[in-house]
């Protein structure tokens, strides 16, 4: 099979400042830029800027491409002490706490997770804007993925919408959910009577939620999902709908004798990363809440 890079060896390009350099090999030395791009992970909307924006460069047998172009964030920076689960030259992924929100709901809104990866940036000296991927819920903890370049958005909301990058939560549902694994299949929609609820609604879009329990207790189950969709409270919905909504999570009939928000986290990230096209995979710990109620769930059992 031809090597659809034509000989590239993409790992071994380095930045340096603004622009990202790798070494040609012979056989492409005089390869016009065009025909060039077409061979790199650049999607086309970005290559065409590139090009005519003299952002493409060959010198012999070296090629630099101006990738990493100095950008003011749109948010003020407001210093709180992140949790960086990774970070690269073209991504950064963030573990988010409860009780914050990933972006602004509202003009004016302060305090979100947004301002501080814009302070995180200004800190260490990174001119980037500031570009979520996807959202978790304010009380949901767990990784949030965003992109530090323009090349990185392009391939993330690409592979979002292709449903190539994997989200894994795990949760704490009250009642004893019978099957091992399941699928739950069932449109959501907004509630009409509530601007912020969702509910399952045959006029609702597609939504699929798949599930293994983990671990069951006398009036909990503690279960592994995977989404397939990216629908608003999905699994908060889907998990409500089959008569086992989240601990803690009052909106949707969850009680909060142990915990005092939705028990649910965000445990693990998976994504191609957006040059190379390396599987990348991040974990994030269990916080304290969700860990310290599993542990009274566990101490309730044994008595």
């Amino acid at each position: 099979m031809a090597n659809p890079t034509g000989g590239l060896n993409l790992k071994m390009a380095k930045r340096k400042g603004e622009w990202l350099e790798l070494r040609l090999p012979d056989t492409l030395a005089g390869i016009p830029l065009a025909g060039l791009m077409r061979l790199l992970p650049v999607p086309q909307k970005v290559a065409g800027k590139l090009i005519a924006t003299n952002g493409v460069v060959r010198q012999g047998k070296q090629a630099r491409l101006r990738l990493f172009p100095r950008e003011r964030p749109e948010f003020e920076a407001e210093w709180t002490e992140l949790n960086v689960l990774y970070e690269d030259d073209f991504t950064l992924v963030v573990n988010k706490p409860a009780g914050v929100e990933v972006h602004p709901s509202h003009k004016g809104q302060r305090d979100t997770l947004a301002h501080a990866v814009a302070a995180y940036y200004d800190t260490t000296g990174q001119a980037c804007r500031v570009r979520h991927i996807h959202r978790l819920d304010k009380e949901t903890t767990g990784p949030v993925l965003y992109a530090k370049n323009e090349l990185a958005h392009y391939v993330f909301d690409k592979a979002m919408r292709e449903k190539k990058i994997e989200r894994i939560y795990s949760a704490v549902a009250e009642g004893v959910i019978k099957d091992k694994k399941g699928v739950i299949d069932a449109p959501i929609g907004q509630d009409r009577h509530h601007s912020t609820r969702r509910r399952v609604s045959d006029t609702g879009e597609k939504a699929v939620t798949r599930y293994d329990v983990i671990e069951r207790f006398a009036d909990h189950t503690y279960v592994r999902l995977r989404l397939e969709t990216g629908r608003t409270h999905q699994i908060r919905v889907h998990l409500a709908h089959i008569g086992h909504p989240l601990a803690g999570d009052g909106m949707y009939g969850g009680h909060r004798e142990y915990i005092k928000r939705q028990a649910l986290h965000g445990e693990k990230l998976i994504w191609s990363h957006p040059w190379t096209g390396e599987r990348m995979e991040v974990k994030s710990p269990l916080p304290d809440d969700i860990a310290a109620m599993l542990r009274t769930l566990r101490e309730s059992r044994q008595k």
